[in-house]
């Protein structure tokens, strides 16, 4: 990971155990260490696709002259919890709370907490799709290279399926569905998804047409989003028996839309054409 450092914000807070330190309050100051990746901005040399600095440092103020709270070590892990919420590409965030005016009897220069916290972990399917070059060697390819960027939990055995739509005289697809774990935002997991695609030479020139690799998001938790990129759930894949089957093999207990996979499966029209391999 990279790193972002913003050293030194300070604000007005009204923290600590006694009745004048809530009433008059004092000065702390907080330093931020942002864990990220900042190839896509360094790419693009757009903003919008890096952490914005001066965002954070207004919510770190924010989180300072909140509460009030008795000990700097709360309004540690406040600001740690409201950075990793705003920024889901935030990774890791270490927060150093300084509180130089603390009532200490004795001669000191400062007084700190420092806390390191993590995104939390999400899971999310993920179904693949070829029917060009070798399709077996391309799934297995995908699938260890996701594992390059995610932890992979469960691999579907594959399955042989017709084309759905699309250019007549296709070949048959080999389908698969797979299972993950990752600190990684959906967005930034569509990204992974599209650059593995890209590395196997898919193209996007009609639609449905065959393919080399194809990567679709079909749910990450129970998140439900709808924008121009990306809508989750995948809008059709409770319709589509060459992701339901595959999934079914893998987790006979997954449910999609407050239904069993299995059960979703079972009705696709599509699924009478799957052979598991």
């Amino acid at each position: 990971m990279d790193r972002i450092s913003i050293q030194g914000i300070s604000a007005t807070g009204y923290h600590g155990v006694f009745d004048h330190e809530k009433r008059d309050g004092q000065i702390f100051v907080v330093d931020v260490v942002l864990h990220t990746e900042i190839t896509r901005a360094a790419l693009s040399d757009n903003v919008a696709d890096t952490v914005h600095y001066g965002e954070v440092s207004e919510l770190v103020v924010a989180q300072i002259q909140a509460g009030p709270w008795d000990l700097i070590e709360k309004l540690a892990v406040q600001i740690a919890e409201a950075i990793l919420v705003g920024y889901r590409s935030v990774r890791t965030v270490d927060v150093t709370v300084h509180k130089p005016q603390a009532p200490i009897p004795v001669p000191f220069s400062d007084v700190a907490i420092e806390i390191t916290r993590h995104q939390p972990v999400h899971t999310a399917i993920i179904a693949l799709g070829s029917n060009l070059g070798d399709s077996q060697a391309t799934l297995a390819s995908a699938v260890q290279r996701l594992g390059d960027f995610v932890t992979v939990e469960a691999v579907s055995p594959l399955a042989q399926t017709k084309p759905v739509g699309g250019p007549e005289g296709q070949g048959d697809f080999l389908n698969q569905v797979v299972r993950i774990s990752t600190e990684l935002g959906p967005h930034e997991l569509l990204d992974i998804c599209q650059q593995i695609e890209a590395e196997h030479e898919r193209t996007r020139e009609v639609r449905w047409e065959a393919r080399t690799l194809d990567l679709d998001l079909i749910t990450y938790d129970a998140l439900r989003m709808e924008d121009e990129r990306l809508t989750l759930p995948h809008p059709r894949a409770h319709l589509r028996g060459f992701v339901l089957a595959p999934w079914s093999w893998m987790d006979p207990d997954a449910v999609l839309g407050g239904q069993l996979v299995t059960r979703l499966a079972d009705v696709a029209e599509d699924t009478k054409d799957i052979r598991r391999l």
